[in-house]
């Protein structure tokens, strides 16, 4: 079933403004009327998944659902779709565990009310006065990290505005994300200009495979690089060791729905801790369904680091959640 989500406000990122995305609802449903739910969700422009046959690929995958679960090499099978993948692995995880929407009962101490995931408010791009009213919100809601999106307005102006940030807020942590947009001979001067005012990580200041040159950022750069967009279909197991070796980075930033699944991100973060490369998970405009299934994931995980889960409130279409959102952290309500 394909479930258009309609963003609230419209999402400004270096690829563009969102006003929509796509998401495919996969069911596995028995006799009994236990039903187990995943989600396929597609970013224009960035998921691979993000081609014209998706729609009839997500229509067979539900017409053979029972005889792909059965077979535990679905996952090679649907390799190169990485979103598929992760939508098969929820709906059967979610079906095994009775179809309540708790998809890791045995390790899962994400009580009601009590346990909790700190996560980043996130500023979508836009006007000084736009982004400036996103951020005193985000503060005003208890949120103790803001990630804030930068390569795709006049860096003078998103330098001015993290410079107002960092003094009206000095406790607040800063996050940035540059989706690859900050060009490759001004990049390491971009850093070393914003790292005055002491900025937690940035994602992805370049355009991705170019190793060489990304690991001479993440060796100069006095601000900690994170590796986003560069993990994408990078699908072997061998490249993605050869990859964080060359690059060195100091995070990389784990989304299965871009990635594969919880399988493929556990396999990425071995890799990471392996070479004391640190990380963090994030959402990548899933609805609720999949944000649910991510936030339990994540909390088996112990992670200490905020996590970025913060965009079950972005649309104006979105299912119920199990989740609900109290100074800058998620709790989880309970059963579907």
């Amino acid at each position: 079933m394909k479930h258009t989500l309609e963003f609230i406000t419209p999402g400004g990122t270096s690829r563009g403004v969102l006003t929509t995305k796509d998401s495919y609802i996969l069911k596995i449903k028995d006799k009994n009327g236990i039903c187990g739910i995943g989600e396929c969700s597609i970013i224009p422009r960035l998921s691979i998944d993000d081609i014209p046959e998706i729609e009839q690929i997500m229509h067979d995958v539900q017409e053979n659902i029972w005889s792909i679960i059965q077979d535990e090499s679905y996952h090679l099978k649907y390799l190169q779709l990485p979103a598929v993948r992760f939508a098969i692995e929820m709906a059967k995880l979610d079906y095994q565990k009775g179809g309540k929407g708790i998809f890791f009962p045995s390790q899962y101490t994400f009580s009601p009310y009590e346990e909790s995931i700190p996560i980043n408010g996130l500023l979508w791009m836009g006007s000084f006065d736009y982004m400036w009213e996103q951020a005193q919100k985000k503060a005003e809601e208890g949120f103790s990290v803001l990630k804030m999106k930068v390569g795709a307005l006049n860096f003078d102006e998103e330098r001015y505005f993290i410079k107002h940030l960092r003094k009206s807020f000095p406790k607040l942590n800063i996050r940035l994300d540059a989706n690859g947009g900050f060009p490759n001979e001004e990049a390491l001067d971009r850093l070393e200009s914003l790292a005055e005012f002491s900025i937690h990580s940035i994602e992805q200041p370049i355009k991705v495979k170019q190793y060489a040159l990304m690991s001479e950022l993440c060796r100069k750069s006095p601000i900690p690089i994170a590796l986003d967009e560069e993990l994408i279909g990078v699908l072997d197991s061998e490249l993605q060791k050869k990859m964080l070796n060359i690059i060195q980075p100091q995070f990389i930033i784990i989304k299965p729905s871009l990635l594969g699944g919880f399988r493929a991100s556990d396999e990425w973060i071995a890799m990471a801790e392996e070479r004391k490369i640190g990380w963090w998970a994030t959402s990548a405009l899933e609805s609720n369904i999949a944000l649910n299934a991510i936030a339990q994931w994540v909390y088996t995980k112990k992670n200490s680091l905020p996590q970025g889960l913060g965009t079950g409130n972005v649309f104006k279409n979105n299912f119920s959640s199990q989740l609900y959102l109290k100074n800058g952290k998620l709790f989880f309500k309970g059963e579907k």
